[in-house]
C-alpha cells in the first residue's frame, strides 16, 4: 500500500477546492498538496458549464436575495454580503489574469447584463421599492429601472418581442454582469497548480476513510478505480469541497462539529436553445420571481450562456425530486446519510416541507409543452422544437438543527470546520461558486490561524485580494478603486459581443 505525506490534502476537483489550493499555492509555494477526485477528469460534477446556470451572482438580478416580508419592508443585506463577496472573486481572478496564472479574461468571464423582469401592479411596486434600496446603497449605484415598454425593448428584445401591450411590466438592468464558465476557470487553474512540482492531481481515486491519529494529523484512504489498487494520503489538513459529496465525508471523518447535519437534496433541469438566429437576438440574464411553493433555488431565469465560447441560451431550473447527492452518485445517498443525530430533523424537515417535496415532484413530472409553457413568460415566441432538454447538476440544500433542536432547511452555504482546523467542509449551493474566493478566505483564517498571523501572508492575502482584512459594504471609495481594476482587468467594462 502506497503511502504519501501531504500538508494539505484537497477533496473534490472543483471550484472550491482548486480555489483553496490556487490560494494556498501562492501563499506558500512550498507547501505539499494534493487533490483528489472521484472521476477521472476535475470539473465534471457541479462545476461543469452546463452543470449550473454561469452566473457571476452578484445580487444584481437574483430577486430571491432581497426577500419581502408580510409588512412589505425588502431586506437587502443578503444582497449586500453577496455583490461584496463576489467582487473578491473578482479581485482573486484579476491577480491570477495579471500574473498568468488564468488565461485571457474571456476563455472564463465575459461581460453579460444582469437583469430583472416582472409583470403586474405587486410585483412591479417590489421591484422599484427593491431598486430604490439597492442603488441608494454605492454596490449597487449603477442599477438601472425602467417600466417604458421601448426602453425594455432595447434591454431585452427576445423578452418584449409580441407581447401583450397591455400587460405592466418593469426591468432593473446592471450593464457589467457577468457570464462565467466555472468549469473552464477550474481547469486553468488546475493546470496551473500542476505546473508547481509540489502539487499531485489523482484522478478516479475515492476517497474510503477518514481518522485522525493521536497526534492530529489524518490518516486518508483512497481507493483507485482504475486497477482497483489504493493509496494512503498522510496529511496535516484535510478539505472536503466535494460538492453534494461533502456531507457523507463529513460523516466519515467523525468529528463532532458535523453531528446533526442532514441533506437535502435537489435535481434540475435546463431548456437549451443554440439555433444561431435565436441566440444572437438575447444577450442578457433575466430573472423573474420564483412561483409560490418553489425553493429560492428555482427561481426562473432566461439566460445568454458562454461555454467555451460557443454562446447559447438557457431557460429554468426545472426542479425535481431526486435522492442523489451527486448527479455520478447512487440513488441511496440521501437514506445512506441518515444517522442517529440527524434522523430527527431530517424527519422534521420532511414533514415541515411536504409542500416543497410536492412541488419537485410535480416539477419532475412535467412535460416538454408544460416547460416551454414556462419559457412563453419570458419569450412570448418560443417554439418546441427549438428548445431540447438538459440535466443540470445536482444540489444538496443544508439541514441543520435550529434553536428548538428541530431540523431547518437552508438555501446558502456553510462552512463546517473541526475545532483544531485541521479539517473543513463546505455545504450547500447558492450562491456557490460565485462567492468560492470569499468562502475559502473564510477556511485560510479558519484553519490556518497560525500561518495568517504572519507579515507575510497578511500582505500577500492583500496583494491577491486589494479588500482583504476591509468591509466592501462599509468602504465606497475602497469599492470604486477595486471594481474600477476588475472590470478593466476582467473585461467586462467592454460593451457586449
Amino acid at each position: 500500500m502506497t503511502v504519501k505525506k501531504a500538508d494539505v490534502l484537497l477533496v473534490g476537483g472543483g471550484v472550491m477546492s482548486t480555489t483553496l489550493g490556487t490560494m494556498l499555492m501562492q501563499l506558500d509555494p512550498s507547501l505539499n498538496i494534493v487533490m483528489v477526485e472521484r472521476l477521472d477528469h476535475v470539473a465534471h460534477e457541479s462545476t461543469y458549464g452546463w452543470n449550473n446556470a454561469g452566473t457571476g451572482h452578484a445580487g444584481y438580478c437574483e430577486l430571491n436575495y432581497t426577500p419581502e416580508s408580510g409588512d412589505g419592508n425588502i431586506e437587502i443585506t443578503r444582497a449586500l454580503a453577496i455583490n461584496a463577496s463576489f467582487e473578491v472573486s473578482l479581485q482573486f481572478w484579476s491577480y491570477l489574469v495579471e500574473r498568468g496564472g488564468l488565461p485571457s479574461p474571456n476563455e472564463f468571464i465575459n461581460t453579460c447584463p444582469h437583469e430583472s423582469f416582472v409583470w403586474g401592479e405587486s410585483d412591479i411596486a417590489f421591484l422599484r421599492k427593491r431598486h430604490q434600496l439597492l442603488s441608494a446603497h454605492h454596490l449597487f449605484k449603477d442599477m438601472e429601472f425602467s417600466d417604458d415598454p421601448r426602453t425594455l425593448q432595447d434591454w431585452m428584445p427576445l423578452v418584449m418581442e409580441h407581447r401583450d401591450p397591455m400587460q405592466k411590466v418593469a426591468a432593473t438592468r446592471v450593464r457589467y454582469g457577468s457570464d462565467v464558465d466555472f468549469g473552464s476557470l477550474t481547469r486553468n487553474m488546475v493546470e496551473h497548480l500542476q505546473k508547481n512540482a509540489n502539487f499531485e492531481l489523482l484522478l478516479s481515486h475515492p476517497v474510503k476513510s477518514l481518522k485522525q491519529k493521536q497526534d492530529g494529523r489524518w490518516t486518508v484512504q483512497l481507493s483507485d478505480s482504475r486497477n482497483g489498487g489504493s493509496k494512503t494520503i498522510d496529511t496535516g489538513f484535510v478539505f472536503l469541497g466535494a460538492g453534494g459529496g461533502a456531507l457523507p465525508l463529513l460523516q466519515k471523518s467523525g468529528i463532532p462539529e458535523g453531528d446533526g447535519y442532514g441533506g437535502f437534496p435537489v435535481s434540475g433541469q435546463w431548456l437549451v436553445c443554440k439555433k444561431p438566429d435565436i441566440v444572437k437576438r438575447h444577450y442578457a440574464k433575466v430573472y423573474g420571481k420564483a412561483a409560490i411553493g418553489a425553493p429560492p433555488m428555482s427561481v426562473p431565469h432566461l439566460d445568454t450562456r458562454i461555454i467555451n465560447g460557443e454562446p447559447a441560451l438557457l431557460f429554468g431550473p426545472y426542479a425535481g425530486f431526486t435522492t442523489k447527492f451527486l448527479k455520478t452518485g447512487s440513488s441511496f445517498d440521501l437514506f445512506g446519510s441518515i444517522r442517529a443525530n440527524n434522523f430527527g430533523p431530517i424527519m422534521s424537515v420532511g414533514i415541515n416541507n411536504m409542500d416543497l417535496t410536492r412541488y419537485l415532484i410535480k416539477e419532475a413530472m412535467q412535460s416538454h409543452s408544460d416547460r416551454v409553457k414556462s419559457l412563453l413568460n419570458y419569450f412570448p415566441e418560443a417554439k418546441e422544437d427549438d428548445w431540447t432538454l438538459a440535466e443540470a447538476g445536482q444540489r444538496v440544500q443544508i439541514i441543520k438543527r435550529d434553536a428548538q433542536g428541530r431540523g431547518k432547511l437552508e438555501f446558502g452555504t456553510e462552512l463546517v470546520a473541526s475545532k483544531d482546523g485541521s479539517l473543513a467542509a463546505l455545504l450547500g449551493a447558492s450562491p456557490g461558486a460565485s462567492v468560492a474566493v470569499k468562502a475559502m478566505v473564510d477556511v485560510i483564517e479558519r484553519c490556518f490561524k497560525d500561518r495568517l498571523g504572519s507579515a507575510d501572508w497578511n500582505a500577500k492575502l492583500k496583494e491577491m485580494i486589494p479588500s482583504y482584512g476591509e468591509s466592501l459594504v462599509d468602504d465606497a471609495e475602497l469599492l470604486h478603486s477595486v471594481r474600477a481594476r476588475t472590470l478593466s482587468v476582467l473585461g467586462l467594462d467592454k460593451k457586449r459581443m
